[in-house]
């Protein structure tokens, strides 16, 4: 029997169930309109919860019965993300991988179609820690990306990223939440 560990177990699995009232209702907001941006920051402390945001916001743009912006979790797209198997979500631990040769192998991938889902989703995790080189790649892709890719880059030192990358992202700044927003996200998730 494999065990979970707990910030796992208890991972946030929709848009409602994040504790920062502001980015709940901001990619909400966006999930509810259906036009997705094709690159979004997020910014903020480490725990504050960047990605499992950007989780859920892939299985939003990927959800087969959306309802009120909120992913379904029991379609093939939401339960493949959820189990990390979606082979169209390409998380990418940019402290590990930070040269142009690993944005440029991005770069061609991009290319490709979607192997099932209907958007590529590329979760940039510290991305603050690409080269120079790295993140004037990433601005070509970013200036001209394919219809079915969407970045969503997470920092803990957002001043460490060019203005030019910031510039062409939706922003969204996490921090730390309050214990009243813990409590009362806990509450809900258990009357849910």
């Amino acid at each position: 029997m494999g065990s979970t560990t707990f910030y796992l177990k208890y991972r946030p699995q929709k848009l409602k169930d994040l504790d920062l009232k502001e980015i709940r209702e901001g990619l909400l907001r966006i999930a509810k309109s259906g036009k997705f941006p094709h690159a979004l920051l997020f910014a903020g402390p480490k725990g504050t919860g960047k990605t499992s945001a950007a989780r859920i916001f892939a299985k939003v743009v990927n959800c087969q019965n959306l309802k009120e912006g909120e992913p379904c979790n029991q379609c093939d797209a939401c339960l493949e993300i959820t189990k990390g198997t979606a082979m169209d979500l390409i998380e990418i631990d940019a402290a590990s991988n930070r040269g142009i040769d690993d944005i440029r192998t991005l770069r061609e991938t991009i290319k490709l179609s979607p192997v099932k889902l209907k958007y590529k989703v590329y979760i940039i995790d510290e991305v603050h820690m690409l080269t120079l080189e790295a993140f004037n790649a990433l601005l070509k892709t970013l200036e001209e990306p394919p219809p079915h890719a969407i970045f969503i880059l997470c920092t803990t030192q957002a001043d460490k990223l060019p203005e030019t990358i910031i510039s062409r992202c939706i922003r969204f700044n996490f921090r730390k939440a309050k214990i009243e927003e813990i409590v009362q996200g806990s509450l809900k998730r258990a009357v849910d």
